[in-house]
């Protein structure tokens, strides 16, 4: 009998990095382990994929992130899993004291989290997150946080841009079947969160109150054909099962000459019985020349309101191509172009799922505090390159708006400042010397602060918002972004800088370590 792979210990408190539990017990030995300390999540890049880059992200994953840390803790068996652990010498790795020390007190219950809110455009360098607590068991978290904060930050990322260039029409995702195994479950979440309307994943969409949607596959009608009947057979069960849900796949024949056909001859059925079918899903081909082609088949039999549900590996490059081909050729048949865009539905799967073209966000957890003799210490990150160099100390982001309400830039200071009260404002680049500006108080409309207080010691002290409430976070975050950086390709640079108070103290600790060479 195969043995039944064990989740509670490969989703709990060991679902870390060896290495994360290997510094622990080295802080733990040395007695750092209860060290309060400050460590930092930000990515350094956009999304690139390829032909065509982001220019902003969207912020996703962070009540996920909460209710996993809330209801996580080392067991008996995670402790006997590391006890079992062997050196290449054949000693025991895990020592019983370190060991007694993660089942007894190394609890996220000591963490305190601060967090830009979901749904808010977020941008290279900004702190996403910050973690605050004692110096091991913040360790331990970096893994958890990072892949479930990065994925979902993707995926929403992907499904805003897919869902722009849509031009907000209906955007469903269903790339479960394509998906890598549950990461279905936190990519579709993240994917209502970025602009999909709808999913087909049934738990998932019922957990957060979203009717999952779909239509039938190429199977349903490939059967009735085996058993010697025929597509419009196929329909015809299908429309009579689910009258008011009618959605029909018509391209497992001939979608223009066999597919819209009989999917016509069964609306007409279902109109006459007082049904609206909502419309077909065209899978394959050419799909801006059927979707005219279909649009003025319908158009003729009086079903001007159907909709066209459009699936095949889309993403926000072949829909844009769709619905350029669409406007330019659309007039050549004699029929409105938006006439045709108004109605299209996108379904969209693998390249959402799989945030195809650029697989992974490189966010990153570094330290940046400690706290010794009651003094929070800074704490850097050299490198050779100079990108990779963190920002010291514990920090605020503030977002800038200017005329128009538009987001100017973001300015990441140290947590102590006030940006607000002072008369001008130095932005520096985070690396670039040369690179700066001042800011006049009375230039700027309104500032706000980015990063609120979520838990405080383990209790959670935010009040979530539902995902409706952070679609439209990011409606409203998208409208204050200046249209060039929203571009599909070559979008604008977006302005995120530092303080002044941030760059000298970022050099002075750069300089001392220098000095001790």
């Amino acid at each position: 009998m195969m043995k039944r792979f064990n989740q509670e210990i490969s989703e709990g408190m060991l679902f870390t990095d060896q290495y994360q539990l290997l510094m622990a017990q080295l802080y733990f030995k040395h007695g750092l382990h209860e060290l309060p300390s400050q460590f930092e999540h930000y990515f350094r890049n956009y999304p690139n994929y390829g032909t065509h880059m982001a220019g902003y992200c969207i912020n996703a994953g962070l009540e996920w992130l909460v209710d996993w840390m809330i209801n996580t803790s080392f067991t008996e068996k995670d402790v006997e899993f590391l006890r079992a652990r062997k050196s290449n010498s054949g000693s025991r790795l895990f020592e019983d004291d370190f060991l007694n020390w993660l089942k007894n007190e190394a609890s996220f219950s000591k963490l305190d989290l601060r967090a830009i809110p979901e749904g808010r455009t977020i941008h290279p360098n900004l702190p996403v997150s910050i973690v605050t607590g004692p110096l091991a068991i913040a360790q331990i978290f970096e893994t958890a946080l990072l892949n479930q904060l990065n994925y979902q930050i993707l995926i929403a990322t992907k499904a805003s841009r897919i869902k722009q260039i849509a031009r907000g029409q209906m955007l469903l995702e269903f790339g479960a079947r394509r998906a890598h195994d549950r990461g279905a479950i936190a990519g579709t979440r993240a994917a209502l969160i970025g602009g999909a309307d709808f999913s087909s994943n049934v738990g998932i969409s019922h957990i957060l109150n979203f009717p999952p949607k779909g239509t039938h596959g190429h199977s349903m009608v490939q059967l009735f054909l085996a058993m010697g009947k025929g597509e419009e057979e196929a329909f015809e069960a299908f429309a009579d099962q689910y009258p008011d849900e009618c959605i029909l796949l018509v391209d497992t024949i001939n979608t223009l000459q066999s597919g819209v056909p009989n999917a016509i001859k069964v609306f007409e059925k279902l109109r006459k019985k007082g049904h609206k079918p909502l419309g077909v899903r065209l899978d394959s081909g050419d799909l801006a020349y059927l979707s005219i082609q279909t649009a003025l088949m319908l158009n003729s039999a009086g079903f001007n309101d159907v909709g066209i549900v459009l699936s095949n590996e889309l993403d926000e490059m072949n829909i844009w191509q769709i619905i350029s081909q669409i406007s330019e050729d659309a007039p050549k048949e004699g029929i409105d172009p938006e006439s045709i865009i108004k109605r299209l539905i996108f379904g969209v799967g693998t390249r959402l799922i799989t945030s195809a073209g650029d697989p992974a966000l490189g966010g990153v957890y570094k330290l940046i505090s400690i706290k010794q003799n009651n003094e929070w210490q800074p704490a850097i990150k050299v490198s050779d390159s100079v990108e990779k160099m963190t920002n010291p100390g514990d920090k605020q982001v503030w977002r800038l708006y200017t005329e128009k309400d538009k987001a100017t830039a973001d300015l990441i200071c140290l947590a102590d400042e006030e940006p607000e009260k002072m008369e001008s404002i130095t932005l520096r680049h985070p690396t670039a010397a040369s690179k700066q500006r001042t800011m006049y108080t009375d230039e700027i409309v309104t500032m706000e602060p980015l990063l609120n207080d979520v838990l405080q010691n383990g209790k959670v002290v935010y009040a979530f918002p539902t995902i409706e409430e952070i679609r439209e976070i990011r409606k409203k975050d998208l409208e204050r972004l200046d249209a060039g950086v929203k571009r599909l390709i070559n979008p604008h640079y977006y302005h995120v800088s530092i303080s002044q108070k941030l760059w000298d103290l970022k050099h002075k600790l750069l300089q001392g370590i220098t000095e001790k060479k």
